[in-house]
């Protein structure tokens, strides 16, 4: 039953994605806004009691819903389910927008190319030209696929063990937006969101990175996520940028021209400079990570259903 839930989902999500608000992320910055005001003192354990409160509680709620409504009726707890991935999984979002700005930069159309990416990612493109518009546009649907579906339903798939997999896709995708929103906290109020996060992306990241592997170039993946994801600010964006970069054959990071200052990027793959055609690869090459994985599932859950 998860299975098929987890299919309706991402269905839902890719064809209504203008509709498709990120509730999640809408609820929790004015909610993690709050908290910060009200808990932070510079102090590690205001920022432990922070966290339980935005997380574990909405987290046990959730489970708490989805066994008491799986008791009642079965069909009532896949519906809660089903609401929970439609609204929290991104599938439509990452999809469309590399889509919509490969069309542009192939017109040459770069002041409209520059505007769907400032809509998705934020930020300053005002300098950005076409290469920098395709490596940004392609390390963010690298990122997006891995922060908004591949690791949330990983963890739906180990919550699921137990029945209550929409449980462990909030739990992973609230620890992400609170990790950003606390990021640059006063004091140590966010190092607790922070190292729990990284805690639940350990193993994600690396499936992600591996499943980027196992679709692309495989060797060249390998060498770029073993010599290079280290040098990235951020040890699990780089496993994900060096793996997706090696897997496409293209050349990713350094710094792009904004208007502040330059950012630390050391270079990441190995091959061409990126372009419209590379930032429509991107998106296949995660469709297929996405088709490696919902295979997988379905075999174990076949399995299990056999051992049953």
């Amino acid at each position: 039953m998860s299975f098929f839930l987890l299919i309706f989902a991402l269905i839902l999500g890719y064809h209504r994605p203008e509709s498709q608000p990120d509730w999640l992320r809408d609820l929790t910055r004015p909610y993690a806004a709050w908290l910060e005001h009200n808990f932070n003192d510079g102090r590690k354990r205001h920022g432990t009691l922070a966290w339980v409160i935005a997380v574990s509680v909405p987290v046990l709620i959730a489970g708490i819903v989805t066994y008491a409504l799986s008791g009642l009726n079965e069909s009532l707890g896949a519906v809660f389910s089903l609401l929970v991935l439609y609204l929290a999984l991104r599938v439509g979002r990452f999809g469309h927008m590399p889509e919509r700005i490969a069309k542009k930069l192939r017109a040459d159309q770069l002041p409209e190319a520059r505007d769907l990416l400032v809509e998705w990612q934020g930020g300053d493109a005002l300098n950005y030209d076409a290469t920098h518009i395709a490596k940004a546009g392609m390390e963010r649907a690298l990122q997006n696929a891995h922060y908004e579906i591949f690791a949330p339903i990983f963890w739906f798939f180990i919550f699921s063990v137990v029945g209550l997999g929409a449980a462990g896709v909030l739990l992973y995708r609230l620890s992400w937006l609170l990790k950003n929103e606390w990021n640059g906290a006063q004091g140590d109020f966010g190092k607790f969101p922070t190292r729990v996060f990284n805690w639940l992306d350990w193993l994600p990241a690396r499936v992600t990175a591996a499943g980027f592997a196992v679709v692309g170039d495989f060797e060249d993946a390998v060498y770029c996520w073993r010599t290079q994801a280290a040098d990235w600010p951020d040890e699990a964006q780089g496993i994900i940028l060096a793996s997706g970069a090696g897997a496409l054959g293209v050349r990713l990071g350094n710094p792009l021209p904004t208007q502040d200052a330059p950012e630390y990027r050391p270079e990441l793959g190995m091959g061409d400079e990126p372009d419209a055609d590379y930032l429509q690869s991107a998106t296949g090459l995660i469709w297929r990570v996405l088709v490696v994985m919902l295979g997988l599932m379905l075999l174990l859950s076949f399995a299990h259903w056999l051992g049953s």
